[in-house]
């Protein structure tokens, strides 16, 4: 194939209309949400908590629509056996978003906590918080890295050029607006980008809808033509694998950074609410033609198209067919169009992983864990030297690992195994401690880690109920592959394991240390004797060796907040009055 200019000129006009969106954003809110007393650090974090709603829907329905959630869409409609009934993501995502809003949105905004894991170093100590940060971090590392390795299959299929110079350039522009403008910069590219995905996509439908290739899409939903129909089914073995996956999708998909880095960027706890419901609809919104992909691919005769005799699904090609169905079923004006569309689209996903790592890494790890008294300049550095880092690391899995969707895949359960079951205990539980948080995250871990990893052909070690061994074939090697299928539905199984865990453990090491059958010098997490604990950050105060850091909580939030990060979870002008803030009472509330 050969290098296709008008390819590569509306992919490089794409690229150069996000950047300069990027760039503009990042110069126009400069000073947002930074006063004479205010941090730059938390305006890049949270853009100055002053995201609208219309800025703010395009970025909350960004949190999970990007290159991989239109790809895998139009992917799992195409695959014979699966169809429309496994593609979870568009329901489970948009679920997730509603979830989120009705329960989570308000409690983490009202309180004014910068990032997803300030909850968790104050109730639970910032060693806890250390070790909460590791999946959370993989999850986002992972992600970035399995959206920017499906950017150059995407574009394998329709520019002849060296993918990897695409991925770096891609890795490259995200990075760099993300670095100049933080949180703003990524919002308002991703309106533009979700304009690019949504325009692109939708002008390419028709052409290929009317291909002469392509059979009657409803008749190839409910009948068998040059494969079986797409609308799919589950088998009624499969209902609790289908069950997991969708709880994965729908619980699994709240306790995200990226998530909480948009609702704690509203103006307000109800916008953070309002921008949920409004990205749950977007999400549904987004996925339509995606579907309709999926499912042209699947009434196609490749046979009479330029892609050749063997269809997507037997050369193992079957995640490019969404870029497979732009090129060969559309003209090439429209081809280009929509391909440069979503190849620049993907760094709508990108680059808010890497801002939502080096947030965690430079507030939670490095200030609140390491260095209390690190002025606003030192964490900004931090911040811009970890998103590069971060970038870099993403870029280089995406290049060099093969198995990069596998890890993402593992590290997402991961996330939804351990980090959601401690965010449902820290918010709606009280009496939590860290011996529970810690018994929660081994129990979830080697419950789910038990379970195996087929992409990773991690073997298991726990056989739950009703597994079998499948197999895979490679239609190009004729190699076939065999692996363990768990049936049962073992991740939200650890999942409800490890909130138990955490509840039981908590009650029972606060019970054996106040009735005395345990000796106070055992205590040696301060998590239940000391009240004020060189651990624990409470309410007011996190005591230090050297210096008292004042933690102030924090109610609604004025549009530009501005409170000092290194002294502050919030809003330190309603320490005083309002004291419902702190997760003890949030809990005595309810």
């Amino acid at each position: 194939m050969a290098i296709h200019a008008e390819g590569l000129v509306a992919i490089v006009l794409f690229y150069v209309l996000i950047l300069s969106v990027g760039i503009w954003a990042a110069w126009k809110n400069k000073n947002s949400g930074v006063t004479e007393s205010g941090d730059r650090s938390e305006s890049i974090m949270v853009g100055g908590r002053d995201i609208g709603l219309f800025v703010g829907g395009f970025t909350m329905t960004a949190t999970w629509v990007g290159g991989g959630y239109i790809n895998g869409t139009a992917e799992y409609v195409y695959l014979p056996d699966y169809g429309l009934a496994w593609a979870q993501a568009p329901f489970g995502y948009a679920l997730s978003l509603v979830v989120g809003g009705l329960f989570f949105a308000k409690p983490m905004r009202s309180r004014g906590y910068v990032t997803m894991l300030d909850p968790f170093q104050q109730l639970y100590g910032k060693r806890m918080g250390g070790l909460l940060f590791i999946p959370a971090l993989m999850g986002e590392i992972f992600w970035s890295a399995a959206i920017l390795s499906a950017l150059g299959a995407t574009l394998s299929v329709i520019v002849d050029i060296n993918i990897n110079m695409s991925v770096v350039i891609s890795a490259l522009i995200a990075i760099f607006y993300t670095l100049v403008g933080g949180l703003y910069s990524v919002a308002y590219t991703d309106v533009v980008q979700l304009f690019c995905i949504f325009l692109g996509l939708w002008i390419s439908v028709p052409f290929a809808l009317s291909n002469p290739a392509v059979s009657d899409i409803s008749v190839s939903a409910k009948e068998e033509i040059y494969q079986s129909p797409w609308l799919g089914e589950i088998k009624p073995e499969d209902n609790w694998l289908w069950a997991d996956n969708f709880f994965l999708l729908m619980l699994g998909g709240i306790p995200w950074q990226v998530y909480f880095q948009r609702v704690l960027s509203a103006s307000s706890a109800t916008y953070a609410q309002v921008l949920s419901f409004i990205a749950a609809l977007g999400c549904l919104v987004m996925a339509v033609p995606s579907v309709l992909i999926g499912a042209i691919g699947a009434s196609t005769d490749w046979n009479k198209t330029t892609y050749g005799s063997l269809p997507p699904k037997d050369r193992d090609e079957s995640d490019m067919i969404l870029p497979i169905v732009l090129q060969h079923l559309c003209p090439p004006y429209i081809s280009f169009f929509g391909l440069g569309a979503v190849s620049a689209a993907v760094m709508s996903s990108a680059d808010s992983s890497i801002l939502s790592a080096s947030s965690m890494f430079a507030r939670n790890i490095y200030q609140l864990a390491f260095r209390q008294s690190a002025s606003d300049r030192e964490i900004v550095w931090v911040m811009r030297l970890t998103i590069f880092v971060f970038g870099a690391l993403a870029t280089a899995m995406a290049l060099l690992t093969g198995s990069v969707y596998g890890l993402w895949y593992l590290s997402s359960d991961l996330v939804y195994v351990i980090i959601f079951p401690q965010l449902l205990s820290v918010l709606f539980v009280k009496g939590t401690n860290t011996y529970g948080s810690v018994a929660g995250y081994i129990f979830g871990l080697l419950l789910r880690i038990g379970g195996g990893e087929p992409y990773l052909k991690l073997p298991p070690f726990i056989y739950y109920p009703g597994w079998v061994t499948a197999e895979k074939v490679h239609h190009l090697t004729g190699e076939v592959e065999y692996f363990v299928q768990q049936r049962f539905p073992f991740k939200s199984m650890s999942m409800v394991a490890s909130f138990l865990a955490n509840v039981a453990f908590s009650y029972l090491l606060k019970y054996l240390f106040e009735s005395g059958m345990l000796s106070h010098k055992y205590d040696f997490l301060d998590a239940v004797v000391s009240k004020h604990s060189k651990e624990i950050m409470d309410k007011t105060t996190l005591v230090t060796n050297h210096d008292n850091i004042i933690l102030s909580e924090m109610a609604p939030v004025k549009q530009a907040l501005s409170a000092s990060m290194a002294g502050t979870f919030t809003n330190t002008e309603i320490l005083s009055d309002d004291a419902a803030s702190s997760p003890e009472s949030f809990h005595s509330e309810n």
